[in-house]
């Protein structure tokens, strides 16, 4: 697909990898709607962007719908979706406190997967009564994933479970999808200067930077954005989960 005027969804586009995947679709072309919860945020990346920033709880039904309608409003239905919108947790299953509360595992899950499918099922619904473009495709759907699906550490069993569930999810929504014309992908990525690392000490950056074989640095947020544009342009990947992430295979902890 060439982006150059299509609608494009960017979850979680108020930060870190959305934020660098909401600048690369635009400058390739794309009309981007910058959806996040944090609304100042999404509003700083649309400005820099010249896209359109709104709110979206992405765990919530109705907050979704509502943004949907009203990208669809300001730019027409979008015939791209990239899910980047999530939370981490790092708590064990039993801790020195005692088990995990179950509302902590349950809010992972809520945002990272069922926001996932949440925001995937509203944005196919609409990509599905599109006009086919000249290869027969509709829309093209990208979700984020995470290397934690496949080597989750010692804490992260919540994480791990959310984007375990996003890798599940990609082949089962590809074939369904593929009706309508709607290619479905996930990206896995690994070890990535997003918000969360760059608020740590720049020796312990420097240390997992380390830890990765090659290159023996932390991945930038437009290195995904990268892939993100691959996927979409390339018409012939469908129903994949592709990692990002240095060949990094994670450690316990």
């Amino acid at each position: 697909m060439i982006l150059n005027g299509h609608a494009a969804l960017i979850t979680g586009g108020g930060s870190g990898l959305g934020a660098a995947t909401a600048m690369r679709l635009t400058e390739a072309g794309a009309k981007v709607a910058v959806l996040d919860v944090n609304l100042e945020g999404a509003e700083t990346v649309a400005a820099r962007c010249g896209g359109l920033a709104i709110q979206c709880d992405v765990a919530d039904a109705a907050s979704g719908a509502a943004a949907v309608a009203q990208a669809r409003e300001a730019h027409g239905a979008a015939r791209i979706l990239v899910n980047c919108a999530g939370i981490g947790l790092a708590r064990r299953i039993v801790g020195k406190e005692g088990p995990m509360p179950l509302e902590d595992f349950t809010r992972v899950i809520q945002v990272n997967l069922i926001g996932t499918f949440n925001m995937m099922r509203l944005a196919a619904a609409d990509m599905s009564v599109l006009a086919p473009l000249e290869d027969g495709e509709r829309g093209v759907i990208i979700s984020t994933a995470s290397i934690a699906a496949y080597e989750g550490q010692i804490g992260q069993a919540a994480y791990s479970a959310s984007k375990g569930g996003i890798v599940a999810l990609t082949m089962p929504a590809a074939r369904e999808l593929a009706q309508f014309g709607i290619r479905v992908l996930a990206i896995a990525p690994g070890l990535f200067l997003t918000p969360l690392l760059q608020k740590l000490p720049a020796e312990v950056q420097g240390t997992l930077g380390a830890s990765i074989p090659f290159p023996k640095r932390l991945g930038g947020p437009p290195e995904f954005a990268e892939l993100v544009l691959h996927c979409i342009q390339n018409g012939y990947l469908n129903g994949e989960v592709i990692r990002l992430d240095g060949s990094l295979r994670m450690p316990p902890k």
